[in-house]
């Protein structure tokens, strides 16, 4: 009887820091909204990859509850719009921060 209470106790408490281990805490982002973000990010850098006047290896794509950050270097002003672009006319994209800087 002593071992089933331990070993009951045991399993409850490693149910207990499983489950809370997937638990969304404040400023964080549900494990749902974490997959649709990666998804975005994947899509709009494949865009990228697709497109020939985007250097998708010069740009970083990140995204957060359907925001997407743009950071790195652009070759030209047209460079940097069409990565905007791109990245607007993804699906699930919210808004978009385009912080690409234009290299000399």
């Amino acid at each position: 009887m002593k071992y089933a209470r331990t070993i009951a106790l045991a399993t409850l408490t490693g149910i207990a820091l499983i489950t809370s281990g997937c638990a969304v805490m404040r400023g964080q982002e549900t494990v749902g909204a974490y997959v649709d973000d990666a998804a975005i990010t994947t899509a709009v850098k494949s865009k990228m990859v697709s497109d020939r006047t985007v250097d998708a290896g010069a740009i970083t794509v990140e995204t957060l509850n359907g925001t997407v950050s743009l950071s790195g270097f652009a070759k030209s002003s047209v460079e940097k719009a069409q990565a905007e672009y791109i990245a607007r006319n993804t699906n699930g994209v919210r808004m978009v921060r385009n912080n690409l800087a234009i290299r000399p």
